[in-house]
């Protein structure tokens, strides 16, 4: 009796340490942010006026596209800020960890992924992310920004023809943005996933997106009426591409 005691206070522990984990939540879109996407990211944090952080990593921080940025969240209820990877002692009186752990919500701009996954692993960011992810603040992005958190995807980070990146692996899967907007994209992917350079994944049109938690496919959203996301595998030896239904138009 004193051993099912144990074992059902055990169970019951463990059950209340699950419940209390948080949830790990990443929203992938395919193309730039925009006002929608923006709007629905603040829906995900669940949070009163949140904390969102852009990280312009991928255009070298260019200063037009966090002015971009800012002017995507004017008058919506969130507070913004700018994370720079082009920083200099003198200037930065946090770390990249205290400032991006102390965020509701993190997003990734486009540009040139290649260069921003090398540029994350050299200054640790990387590994900041990974730490954000545990800690339950809402990861997003388009292009780049989608294609950082999945195990990797084509890219045009290098001259003359797309390429083959590789992500931070948050998602176990491949990844393809601009799925239908950019034409050497849809065929490229489907070459390498059904030669097995790319695991299946998921290919996200620019105007739609994808809710993953806990690494999870949840559901597909979009804010237009035209866009779409599909799952992308191979079926008794041929590419199978597989309509993922919209739930729901981001007004």
């Amino acid at each position: 009796m004193k051993k099912i005691y144990l074992s059902a206070l055990l169970l019951a522990y463990c059950f209340a340490a699950m419940a209390q984990q948080p949830t790990r939540t990443i929203f992938a879109y395919g193309g730039n942010f925009n006002r929608q996407f923006m709007q629905y990211v603040i829906a995900l944090t669940k949070k009163a006026n949140p904390k969102i952080c852009f990280l312009p990593t991928a255009t070298g921080d260019n200063a037009n596209y966090i002015l971009a940025w800012y002017g995507a969240c004017e008058d919506l209820v969130m507070r913004p800020y700018v994370q720079r990877a082009y920083v200099a002692s003198y200037t930065e009186k946090k770390t990249f960890e205290e400032n991006l752990l102390s965020m509701d919500a993190i997003v990734v701009g486009g540009g040139n992924t290649l260069n921003m996954m090398a540029i994350w692993k050299a200054q640790g960011i990387d590994t900041v992310l990974r730490k954000a992810y545990n800690k339950g603040i809402v990861l997003a992005g388009g292009s780049a920004g989608s294609l950082c958190w999945f195990q990797g995807g084509t890219t045009d980070s290098r001259p003359k023809d797309l390429s083959i990146v590789q992500g931070l692996g948050f998602i176990q899967t491949s990844h393809c943005p601009h799925y239908h907007s950019e034409p050497l994209r849809k065929p490229l992917y489907f070459e390498n996933v059904l030669k097995g350079k790319l695991s299946p994944g998921y290919a996200i049109d620019d105007m739609a997106g994808i809710v993953f938690e806990n690494e999870k496919y949840i559901k597909s959203v979009a804010a237009d009426d035209k866009s779409n996301t599909y799952y992308v595998s191979v079926v008794d030896g041929k590419v199978d591409e597989k309509l993922l239904p919209v739930v729901e138009v981001i007004k």
